[in-house]
């Protein structure tokens, strides 16, 4: 078994390899002029640029990612329940929730400047906005689906709602909830970035509209590698807990 994840994770990091290899060879052998797109190597050398500030606007940008998304998993989770326990909200507000989902976050962007002015909170609030809604229909979908036998032998044990909801529903939803949580990372990641290219005087991306105008590539691939590992730090503490929580719970079973 462990072999067999080690095996895993280093054909994941193979592909990588070969990736940044192509990218390598791609600009040293074709002459790519930098400013169209540098080289790996390049693009490491910015990170001792001292006039970028990567770990401020790295720090940033994660509050953000971070900030929307925990408040989306929050929102996200409680409507769900809500929902499960109440069929006449779930009637009431879902219309209303798919009716705001389909307004472009872009368009609410510079709203958000207005209400909100400059700053991390906005970005936070477009991180969230895009990234809640997969969380919630996941979630609340797990929390229907449920097998009715299961349902009946509770009811006839004369089970509370509460541990019908703890026992029976929401182990059996969690596997919908992660799912939507692994959509929601990565559009939280969007979300923010999208709030920093609209309006913002820090961040990652406010860093590469700052070096557009220089034609600094290195650097713009800079901060889309550090936005990705953002990204992806953020999609691996899903998978970690995902496994800590779905796997530990089925191996108990």
């Amino acid at each position: 078994m462990a072999a067999e994840k080690l095996r895993h994770y280093a054909l994941g990091v193979l592909v990588h390899v070969v990736v940044i290899a192509i990218w390598w060879a791609f600009v040293e052998l074709g002459h790519i002029e930098p400013y169209i797109m540098p080289s790996p190597l390049a693009t490491l050398k910015t990170l001792g640029g001292e006039n970028y500030r990567w770990i401020a606007n790295a720090t940033v940008t994660a509050g953000e990612i971070f900030g929307g998304y925990l408040l989306a998993v929050i929102v996200g989770v409680t409507l769900a329940t809500a929902f499960s326990w109440s069929r006449p909200v779930e009637s009431a507000v879902m219309p209303l929730l798919v009716t705001l989902n389909m307004i472009p976050k872009v368009a609410l962007g510079p709203l958000f400047i207005v209400w909100f002015s400059y700053g991390i909170f906005p970005n936070a609030v477009i991180a969230f906005s895009i990234s809640f809604f997969p969380i919630l229909l996941t979630t609340a979908r797990g929390l229907r689906e449920v097998e009715p036998d299961l349902l009946d032998l509770v009811r006839s044990l004369r089970g509370s709602r509460w541990q019908l909801f703890t026992k029976i529903q929401l182990p059996g939803a969690l596997p919908y909830l992660f799912s939507g949580m692994k959509v929601g990372a990565i559009l939280a990641v969007a979300g923010a970035i999208v709030g920093e290219f609209l309006g913002s005087s820090r961040g990652l991306g406010y860093l590469m509209l700052q070096v557009q105008v220089t034609l600094d590539t290195a650097a713009m691939f800079m901060a889309v590698v550090l936005i990705t590992l953002i990204g992806v730090f953020l999609y691996g503490l899903v998978l970690l807990l995902e496994r800590l929580i779905v796997v530990r719970d089925a191996r108990v079973q």
